[in-house]
């Protein structure tokens, strides 16, 4: 995470080590203490990562809303940054809706700034599950465990939609 941001910079530097301590403070589930040094490294020099893992938190209060909003701030300050296009479809299905977090989860997909790809596929695939489209949830779920082997979760929700189809 940074690897791209120069650290000779000033304040890149700042915001570099407030996001560093808000990650901390949101590990040790001090939510607010994240929130505060989220904002504070956003307001020093404003990342997509910062942006992302200040919804993040929000979204670990049930603030929606504002999760989707910070996501949306993230795309902004750079639309290659994947995280925040899977997160938004997450806060999406949180909040009931299994029709316009696709596009989010394709759009995550899509990205060029990307390591986590696995995660948009196991999304899909739970949302193609409850909406009764089993053969879609079994490829995204096998498309999860091409990208990442090891991935329990994918592996469990495939064995569970193949069961259902047999």
């Amino acid at each position: 995470m940074f690897d791209e941001v120069d650290l000779t910079d000033g304040a890149k530097r700042e915001a570099v080590a407030l996001f560093r301590r808000a990650y901390s403070a949101q590990q040790r589930e001090d939510y607010e203490g994240a929130i505060e040094l989220y904002r504070r490294s956003i307001a020093v020099c404003p990342t997509a990562e910062a942006h992302t893992f200040l919804g993040w938190v929000y979204s670990f209060q049930g603030r929606y809303d504002e999760a989707i909003d910070e996501c949306l701030r993230a795309i902004r300050v750079d639309a290659d940054f994947g995280n925040p296009y899977n997160d938004i479809g997450s806060y999406l299905i949180a909040k009931g809706d299994l029709y316009n977090c696709v596009r989010w989860f394709k759009r995550a997909l899509a990205a060029p700034r990307y390591e986590a790809r696995a995660f948009p596929h196991l999304n899909l695939g739970r949302v193609y599950e409850q909406r009764r489209r089993l053969l879609e949830a079994a490829r995204h779920y096998g498309l999860a465990l091409q990208l990442e082997p090891n991935f329990a979760q994918a592996a469990k929700a495939l064995r569970a939609v193949q069961a259902r189809l047999n």
